[in-house]
């Protein structure tokens, strides 16, 4: 598979921006989705320079996690911001990436990504839960390049 437009379909979108909804309603956390055909650079540097792209480094409580999704590298990696690597250990996110690996492997994409942003919700709650003054600071929509 190495058309972008052959990964989801509309309706797999629409299911993963609801999940992206259900999440963020029970915390302040940003999440966000990103899926490229494949990345040619530095990986690491690369999922960086999206996550600045995407601004989101911009929200109030550095609390923003981006799910990055490069398909025909098959790799993937959730990046968080410095509000979230201040207060959590270094092995947060490994629940999160082993659910996500498990239905990948299965050829499941949209359920695992679903599970992903799901779980990255639930582990984001503990420590920063949802405030009725929060306002959602980023777009929910899944972004692509």
């Amino acid at each position: 598979m190495s058309k972008l437009e052959d990964f989801l379909s509309e309706e797999d979108e629409r299911e993963i921006v609801n999940a992206i909804r259900i999440a963020e309603s029970k915390t302040s956390g940003e999440i966000r989705v990103h899926i490229e055909s494949s990345c040619k650079d530095n990986f690491e540097s690369h999922v960086l320079e999206v996550f600045h792209q995407l601004k989101m480094d911009n929200t109030k409580l550095q609390n923003g996690v981006l799910i990055y999704i490069a398909i025909n590298n098959k790799a993937f990696a959730i990046y968080g911001d410095k509000g979230i690597n201040a207060v959590v250990e270094n092995n947060f996110w490994d629940s999160t990436k082993e659910t996500m690996q498990n239905h990948f492997k299965k050829g499941e994409y949209k359920e695992g990504i679903i599970e992903g942003v799901l779980s990255a919700g639930k582990e984001l709650t503990q420590y920063f839960p949802w405030d009725h003054l929060d306002t959602n600071e980023l777009s929910n929509e899944i972004s692509k390049a």
